[in-house]
């Protein structure tokens, strides 16, 4: 792609360029500041904090908002811009549309409401003190529900499409509906198959603990640069729920750790990594401008996916990590390859949705999403939310969670930050990554073996110049279509999961 910028023959659109590029350095400046809050700031910051976030909000939404905005978009469709251009116009125009359906007293209002209640969430998630979280909770709805109805009134969608279209343009809760309907069709029957499968096989060698911080640090680092994450523009760190945030430029990870539990840091770990690989190679020529940013959530889910699950999860990925392990905790039988293979791919029906296997990870996404979709159209309120966990939780997962609110609907950071309408994009992005990979082994069929020979760069190049160097120039169905030769399609999904587990 191409950044051939004509101020003499398109001023409005140099103008907007401009704008654009000013907006993404204060986005920056936020996006350091969010993970500052989340990986480093002290408890008595927070305060402060919410109110610098909040004026930054204000500040960034007066921008998007100004009246001269309008005529620069209109002029400029009748400039001379390549088609790139006209992509990244397209983009601009989402953005303003966007930010133009919401009042600046409404921005402030959800920027202090989220903040108070995820901070207020780090102690009261351990302490499962649902009352208190209600009381930050509730102020977090009616301000999503507002911005529903405000962004429903300019796109003329249903409220829910309208926040779900935030995070995964062109969906609509619809369409989520008709494709978790088909894995409501085969995925519970899939879970008792595999269940039963591997209750017949001999136990799974757990590994013998505990494993200090700093070693499990050291192995990340170094599946990290395995994965050829570039530390000059990053780094790991830590925090209550991992995350990647920051910039294509300055991109910030973040794991948590268990002395008790070395895997769940790696993985997530891999997974964040993912996400950190397709910003670090989003289009550089276009930095700055809606072009550049990552098309959607559920693509950027592909991408982590793609790492943990369909490359973390593969049986030879396993080669890699054995001398590694050996070399921090010493040899043991839990770190022969096929055990840990077999360990990773261990299907158990749980409480925590991050920890979830990948089989019984979609079930978490469902229940999440009919309950929220739910509760912002109005349909249910918040203190219907534990009787109706515990009833989808058990329906699905056969697991009691009454009275267990930490481990239960409190447990996700996403719906006390106001992230309503995200959760579908976690099934969304599994399903695209196993579309992806089976694109690759009928590009390449020998893809399996260079996996097993350590070579990881034929995957790294697909997803580059298919997905990650893209950007936003195509919207999804486009892009999908031109780097696997069709739409989204859950059949994908579906083959993976019964070739990897059986079914």
């Amino acid at each position: 792609m191409s950044r051939s910028i004509h101020p003499a023959g398109a001023p409005a659109y140099a103008d907007l360029e401009a704008r654009f590029q000013r907006l993404y350095r204060l986005e920056h400046l936020g996006a350091i500041a969010g993970w500052d809050q989340a990986a480093n700031m002290p408890p008595k910051g927070n305060e402060a904090r919410a109110a610098a976030m909040a004026e930054l909000e204000t500040l960034m939404h007066a921008q998007r908002t100004d009246p001269a905005l309008r005529d620069l978009l209109a002029r400029a469709e009748d400039e001379p811009l390549s088609d790139d251009q006209r992509a990244n116009l397209r983009e601009m125009r989402r953005d303003w549309l966007a930010a133009n359906a919401l009042p600046s007293a409404l921005v402030e209002r959800r920027a202090l409401a989220t903040a108070r209640c995820e901070h207020a969430w780090r102690t009261q998630r351990p302490a499962n003190d649902w009352a208190g979280f209600v009381e930050n909770f509730r102020p977090v709805v009616q301000v999503a529900r507002e911005e529903a109805m405000h962004l429903a009134e300019a796109t003329g969608l249903a409220p829910y499409d309208a926040l779900l279209d935030r995070f995964e343009p062109g969906m609509t809760g619809a369409e989520v509906e008709r494709v978790f309907g088909d894995l409501r069709a085969w995925l519970p029957g899939l879970i008792r198959q595999v269940r039963e499968r591997q209750q017949a096989e001999p136990p799974v060698i757990r590994p013998v603990g505990p494993f200090p911080l700093a070693q499990q640090k050291a192995i990340s680092l170094a599946v990290m640069r395995r994965l050829d994450f570039d530390f000059e523009g990053g780094r790991l760190d830590e925090s209550t729920h991992p995350f990647s945030g920051g910039v294509p430029e300055d991109v910030r990870l973040t794991t948590r750790y268990r002395l008790d539990d070395l895997m769940q840091s790696l993985m997530g770990t891999v997974h964040e990594t993912g996400h950190a690989r397709y910003e670090q190679n989003l289009p550089r020529e276009w930095l700055g401008q809606p072009l550049a940013r990552a098309r959607s959530y559920g693509l950027h889910e592909s991408q982590s996916l793609s790492f943990e699950m369909q490359l973390g999860a593969h049986p030879c990925f396993f080669l890699f990590l054995v001398p590694l392990l050996d070399e921090q905790y010493g040899a043991q039988p839990a770190f022969e390859a096929e055990n840990l293979a077999r360990m990773v791919t261990r299907v158990e029906p749980g409480l925590i949705r991050v920890d979830a296997d990948e089989v019984t990870y979609p079930a978490h996404v469902i229940l999440r999403f009919e309950i929220e979709r739910a509760l912002i159209e109005g349909a249910i309120d918040i203190d219907d939310i534990p009787a109706l966990w515990d009833e989808k939780m058990m329906l699905w997962l056969g697991r009691d969670t009454r009275g267990d609110f930490r481990d239960g609907p409190m447990q996700d950071v996403h719906w006390p930050s106001g992230l309503f309408g995200y959760f579908p994009c976690y099934t969304l992005g599994a399903m695209y990554a196993a579309q992806w990979f089976a694109t690759m082994r009928r590009q390449m069929p020998d893809l399996d073996a260079c996996i097993a020979a350590g070579d990881l760069n034929p995957v790294f190049d697909w997803l580059k110049d298919h997905i990650w160097r893209q950007g936003s120039r195509w919207e999804t169905p486009e892009l999908a279509r031109r780097a696997s030769g069709e739409t989204l399609n859950p059949a994908h999904f579906r083959a993976h999961l019964e070739s990897r587990y059986g079914g």
